[in-house]
């Protein structure tokens, strides 16, 4: 598979922002990787070197519009932590102002 359609987003909240200050990066995956094609992935696309990955699997949720209830997909979400003396992944495009 390409890297492009293993890590599909950035998950980007207030509890993954404190994380990327540690070094770990959380990314929306494909829900067949497995952590071994997830290290790869990340390392060719932003070109940096993975100690360690954790995955986990999110549950759907039941949503309800007017009388009709469903659920969401279930996803998978991917922790990825980088070596010491790797550069840091640009999430946000530098501003040239």
């Amino acid at each position: 598979m390409d890297p492009r359609d293993l890590i599909k987003r950035p998950i980007i909240t207030e509890k993954s922002t404190q994380l990327m200050e540690e070094g770990k990066y959380v990314f929306e995956v494909d829900k067949r990787a497995n952590k071994v094609e997830i290290r790869q992935a990340v390392e060719k696309l932003f070109g940096v070197k993975v100690a360690q990955v954790w995955t986990m699997r999110v549950p759907g949720k039941r949503k309800r519009v007017g009388r009709f209830v469903g659920r969401t997909s279930e996803w998978k979400k991917a922790i990825v932590k980088l070596t010491p003396d790797s550069k840091p992944i640009e999430l946000f495009g530098e501003s040239s102002s």
